[in-house]
C-alpha cells in the first residue's frame, strides 16, 4: 500500500533458476517514472521462465521449463507470492509459455511440440492434472532446430473464441478450440519455410496479428478473422535495418495499446526495433540498444517498455515517445537470468 492508501502496481519477473536466477521476483512499479524496485522473490519452482496473471490480479501462474514440464499457481495479493498448491505436470516437455483461456491454463511445450490445458479451480488454484495434451506434427528445413514440432507460444485471440499456438519447428500457427477440457485444431496456417515463428501479438483492433520469426530476423504481418478463426499471411518485414553483424535471434513482440506501433527485441544484436503500423504493413523506424545482453522478452506498460535481458541478468526500462514511438533508456534493476515480465 502507498501512503495515500492506494495499492501500488507490481511487476512479476520470471527467471531461469538453473542459470542462477532467483525464481520469481516481485517488484513495485513507480507511477510516472515506471521505475522498478525489487520487493521479494520466491524460488519454489525450477526455471519459472514465463508467467501469466489472472484477470483479477489475485493469482499468478508460472511454467516450470524443465524436461518434466509443469505449471504452478501463486497467490499474488501482497508483496510476496505464496504457493497455491503443488506444481501440476503438463504432460509435455520444456513449457516456454502459458496463458489463461476458457477456465484453463494453456502451456506451449517447446521440447515435446505440444499444447496442454490444465483446468483452473474456482479459487484460482489448479486441477491435479492436464485435461488435454494436443501434440503438433511436422518439421521444417532448418536443421537441427526444425527436426520436429516446437510449440513456443499459446494465447487466446482478442475475441476470446480461439486459442492460437505458434510453432517454431513446423513454421506454422494453429488455431484451436477448447471444448469440455479437450483441445482440437480448427485450422493450421503455414508460414514461410525456415522462418521459425516464435511469438505472436495481436493488433488492438483484433483484425491483424504480428508474428516474430526467430530463425530469420523478420516479422510476418497477418490478417486475422475472428468470425472464421482464419489467419492469412500478408507480408514479411525485416526487424533490422541491414544484415546482422553476427547472431540475430528475435524473441519478443509487442503492439502498442493505441495500435500505432509494434516493438520487437532481437538477441545477439541486443536491440529493440520500432515499427510504425501503416494499414496492413509495418515500417521500420529504427533500433536502439536494449540496455543488456540477450533480450529474451519485452513488455509494455503505461507508456514504458521493459526488457528481460537473460544473459546479462537485468531488467531495463524505456520511456516511449508518444509521437514517434521510439524508446528512450531510463533505468535498470538486477535480476539474474531474467526471462519475462508481466504487470498487474
Amino acid at each position: 500500500m502507498t501512503d495515500d492508501g492506494e495499492r501500488r502496481r507490481r511487476a512479476f519477473i520470471g527467471s531461469f533458476t538453473a542459470a542462477g536466477g532467483p525464481g520469481i521476483v516481485t517488484a513495485a512499479v513507480a507511477g510516472g517514472s515506471g521505475a522498478l524496485t525489487v520487493l521479494s522473490s520466491v524460488d519454489g519452482v525450477p526455471d519459472p521462465s514465463y508467467l501469466a496473471l489472472a484477470p483479477d490480479g489475485g493469482t499468478l501462474y508460472a511454467v516450470s521449463e524443465t524436461a518434466e514440464g509443469a505449471v504452478a499457481a501463486y497467490r499474488a495479493t501482497g508483496e510476496r507470492l505464496e504457493r497455491a498448491g503443488a506444481s501440476v505436470p503438463v504432460g509435455g516437455q520444456e513449457p516456454t509459455h502459458l496463458s489463461l483461456f476458457a477456465g484453463h491454463v494453456l502451456t506451449a511445450n517447446y521440447g515435446s511440440g505440444s499444447v496442454s490445458a490444465v483446468p483452473v479451480r474456482p479459487d484460482g488454484g489448479l486441477a491435479n492434472a492436464a485435461s488435454a495434451v494436443l501434440r503438433h506434427t511436422g518439421s521444417g528445413p532448418h536443421t537441427p532446430r526444425q527436426q520436429g514440432p516446437h510449440a513456443h507460444q499459446v494465447q487466446p485471440d482478442p475475441s476470446g473464441r480461439w486459442a492460437v499456438s505458434v510453432d517454431l519447428g513446423t513454421d506454422s500457427v494453429r488455431v484451436c478450440t477448447l471444448t469440455d477440457g479437450g483441445l482440437a485444431v480448427h485450422r493450421e496456417t503455414a508460414l514461410r519455410p525456415g522462418s521459425g515463428p516464435r511469438h505472436l501479438a495481436f493488433h488492438p483492433d483484433g483484425t491483424r496479428a504480428y508474428i516474430v520469426n526467430e530463425l530469420t530476423p523478420t516479422v510476418t504481418v497477418c490478417r486475422w478473422d475472428a468470425d472464421s478463426g482464419t489467419l492469412r499471411p500478408l507480408a514479411e518485414t525485416q526487424v533490422l535495418p541491414g544484415a546482422p553483424a553476427g547472431d540475430a535471434y528475435p524473441s519478443g513482440i509487442v503492439a502498442s495499446p493505441d495500435g500505432r506501433f509494434v516493438w520487437t527485441a532481437t538477441r545477439g544484436e541486443d536491440v529493440l526495433s520500432t515499427f510504425a503500423v501503416e494499414g496492413e504493413e509495418l515500417h521500420l523506424l529504427g533500433t536502439v540498444p536494449c540496455g543488456g545482453h540477450w533480450p529474451r522478452a519485452i513488455a509494455e506498460s503505461d507508456g514504458f517498455l521493459y526488457v528481460a535481458n537473460e544473459r546479462s541478468g537485468e531488467v531495463t526500462w524505456f520511456a516511449v515517445d508518444p509521437v514517434t514511438g521510439l524508446p528512450r533508456y531510463e533505468g535498470v534493476i538486477e535480476v539474474p537470468a531474467a526471462s519475462c515480465i508481466v504487470f498487474d
